[in-house]
């Protein structure tokens, strides 16, 4: 058998060697099934069997919804790291730093100024990634940086959310960016400018208490999970089971809470649309 030994040696080295460093497959979250990677890289990280979308980051989204050479990615604002100087099991220093290495970015939330079908626009995304998308004063910085970019540009401000709250490595200080980020959208509305958002799966907690859910114009992806607290939380409070796609993007349409559930193929199509709607040739670009 020694020819066949041979042969097996001869295929497991080539196999080796010709392996790219990428992994050829995804197993979709939402039906179980395996997904050739490039297929749902074409499919815009929609999965082609069960229509579930994958969560995505910032520079992916960016690529997806901005006109192509228009991208121009706004300067992370500085801030104090770990004001409380907190440790849980780890330093918070510690979780920052792990953070950045897994997903090269320096916080939650990035901001790029942009086109979309030629409208003008500075776009938001927070990176689900980054601690959970977490919001804390470099969230809340950013934020309010993004909306005076936007009021600089007299042009719309765009945020594709998704967080599991105010991150609770800076106590106060994360909550205190609520109200921020509100008076922020408040500027934004005062100069005469749209603030759009887009809800991405999962977006909870103090994100959704404030600026996810202060637009003029509410959108979501299908399915997404949109709520406050959790579902497990509320039967335990209230007593009660709650409904079957309670918090999910389609129940909030059915009840009011969102103007449209737009697939993420529609979806550029669609935002240049309501951008249009709302700025007229003002969001043109020059």
């Amino acid at each position: 058998m020694s020819w066949l030994n041979n042969v097996r040696n001869a295929l497991a080295f080539k196999s080796k060697k010709d392996q790219p460093e990428e992994n050829l497959w995804h197993k979709c979250k939402g039906c179980g099934q395996m997904v050739f990677t490039r297929e749902m890289e074409e499919n815009l990280y929609v999965c082609p069997r069960c229509e579930h979308h994958e969560r995505i980051g910032p520079k992916i989204r960016f690529s997806q919804i901005l006109d192509e050479g228009s991208c121009a990615q706004l300067p992370a604002p500085k801030v104090p790291e770990d004001p409380l100087k907190f440790r849980d099991s780890k330093k918070y220093v510690d979780r920052i730093k792990a953070a950045r290495t897994a997903t090269t970015e320096t916080d939650a939330l990035l901001n790029a100024r942009g086109t979309i079908l030629g409208h003008r626009v500075v776009m938001g995304v927070q990176d689900f990634a980054f601690m959970g998308g977490s919001m804390g004063l470099a969230v809340g910085e950013a934020f309010v940086r993004g909306v005076e970019a936007a009021i600089a540009d007299r042009c719309p401000y765009l945020i594709f959310t998704a967080a599991g709250g105010a991150r609770m490595q800076e106590g106060i200080l994360s909550l205190m960016q609520m109200p921020r980020s509100t008076v922020a959208i408040q500027m934004l509305h005062d100069a005469g400018l749209p603030y759009i958002v887009v809800l991405t799966d999962p977006t909870t907690g103090g994100v959704t208490a404030s600026y996810a859910m202060l637009g003029d114009v509410q959108i979501a992806e299908p399915n997404a999970l949109i709520g406050f607290a959790g579902q497990r939380v509320i039967e335990s409070t209230i007593r009660e089971k709650l409904p079957e796609g309670f918090q999910r993007a389609e129940y909030l349409l059915d009840h009011g809470m969102l103007d449209m559930v737009v697939h993420r193929k529609e979806l550029r199509d669609r935002l240049a649309q309501v951008i249009g709607y709302l700025c007229g040739n003002r969001a043109a670009a020059a």
